[in-house]
C-alpha cells in the first residue's frame, strides 16, 4: 500500500519586493494583520493578569514608568529603535516588519482601554494563560504570512548571522538583557515571564506549520 505524504509549506527568506510578488497576497495580508492584532491583544491580557510579562514587555512596562506614554506607544517607539539597529546589520524590513512595529502597539492600547484587571487570582491566572496561548497563535500567524520578520526577530537573526552564534544563544542573551534593563526601570517580572519563556517557543513551533502560507518565489 502506498501512503501519500503531503509536504508542509516551507518558510522562505525573500526580500521585501519578492514577498509581495510571491502569490496569495490577499490571504497573507489578512493573516498578517489578524496575527498582529491578536499579538497586541495577547500582550494586554498578560498586562491585566498582573503576574509577569514577556521579556520585551518587561522593558516596555519599565520604560513607561519614566516617560508619559502608554504601553502600546512604548512598544512602537522601542520597535523603531530596534529597527535602527537593523541598519549596521544590513537587515531589510518588509511590510510585515513595519506593520509589526505599529499594529501590535495600537492593538495593545485598544485592548487595555476596554479590559480591566480582575479581582480574583484564578481569573488573573486565566488571563495570563490565555495571553501566552494567544501569543503563540499570533506569532505563528504573522510569521507564517511570510511578509517579513518582526523588528525583534530581525535583530536576533541579524546578530546571529553577524556573530556566528546560534539563534538560541543570541535570543537568550537579548531577552535576558532586556529583562535586566526593564527591571532596573521598574518593569513587571513574575510567573508570567517564566511561563512565556518556557512556552512560547514550543507553541509557535507547533502552530507554525498549519499557518505557513505556501508562496512561490518570483522568477
Amino acid at each position: 500500500m502506498t501512503h501519500l505524504v503531503t509536504a508542509r509549506p516551507a518558510l522562505t527568506d525573500l526580500g521585501p519586493v519578492a514577498q509581495l510578488r510571491a502569490g496569495r497576497l490577499p490571504r497573507r495580508l489578512v493573516q498578517l494583520y489578524v496575527g498582529l492584532v491578536l499579538y497586541g491583544v495577547s500582550l494586554a491580557l498578560m498586562v491585566r493578569g498582573e503576574l509577569g510579562l514577556a521579556p520585551w514587555d518587561v522593558l516596555h512596562s519599565g520604560f513607561i514608568r519614566h516617560v508619559p506614554i502608554t504601553l502600546g506607544q512604548a512598544v512602537i517607539l522601542i520597535s523603531v529603535v530596534v529597527l535602527l539597529a537593523w541598519i549596521p546589520l544590513r537587515e531589510v524590513p518588509g511590510l510585515g516588519t513595519i506593520s509589526n512595529a505599529v499594529v501590535v502597539g495600537l492593538a495593545a492600547d485598544a485592548t487595555l482601554a476596554v479590559l480591566g484587571t480582575p479581582d480574583g487570582t484564578a481569573l488573573r491566572v486565566g488571563l495570563l494563560v490565555a495571553g501566552v496561548l494567544l501569543n503563540g497563535l499570533a506569532t505563528a500567524m504573522y510569521i507564517g504570512a511570510q511578509l517579513g520578520r518582526g523588528p525583534r526577530d530581525g535583530l536576533m537573526t541579524g546578530l546571529a548571522r553577524r556573530t556566528g552564534r546560534s539563534m538560541r544563544l543570541v535570543r537568550t542573551v537579548l531577552e535576558a538583557s532586556v529583562v535586566v534593563v526593564g527591571l532596573l526601570l521598574g518593569g513587571t517580572l513574575g510567573l508570567g515571564t517564566v511561563l512565556y519563556a518556557l512556552a512560547i517557543g514550543p507553541l509557535a513551533q507547533a502552530l507554525l506549520p498549519a499557518w505557513t502560507v505556501e508562496v512561490t518565489p518570483p522568477a
